[in-house]
């Protein structure tokens, strides 16, 4: 069973930056795609990004440009970096394993991570 552990989160004002990491367990992580969801107060859970197990990406609207997706798959650890952060970026995001290889199967999770607070403010 793959086990996620989330680091990296904080306080931060905005237009910082931030990275993200998620060490991953289990021998299966480069197979996967991998992915990172946030949910905030009183809001949905959502994918804001996503990496196939070869490396393709995908993102939110509301994070693309901003936010940048790697995997590190010697080290079985994926990273979000965060550049231009803003106030409505404030969340617990979560690492997520996919349940296929692309990035479009990040809509289905077969594993999370306990979650890391990001507080964007000044």
């Amino acid at each position: 069973q793959v086990q996620l552990v989330e680091s990296g989160g904080g306080l931060v004002q905005p237009g910082g930056s931030l990275r993200l990491s998620c060490a991953a367990s289990g021998s299966i992580f480069s197979i996967n795609a991998m992915g990172w969801y946030r949910q905030a107060p009183g809001k949905q859970r959502e994918l804001v990004a996503s990496i196939s197990s070869g490396g393709s990406t995908n993102y939110a609207d509301s994070v693309k440009g901003r936010f940048t997706i790697s995997r590190d798959n010697a080290k079985n650890t994926v990273y979000l970096q965060m550049n231009s952060l803003k106030p409505e970026d404030t969340a617990v995001y979560y690492c997520s394993l996919c349940s296929g290889t692309h990035y479009y199967s990040c809509l289905e999770v077969n594993a999370w991570g306990q979650g890391t607070q990001l507080t964007v403010s000044s």
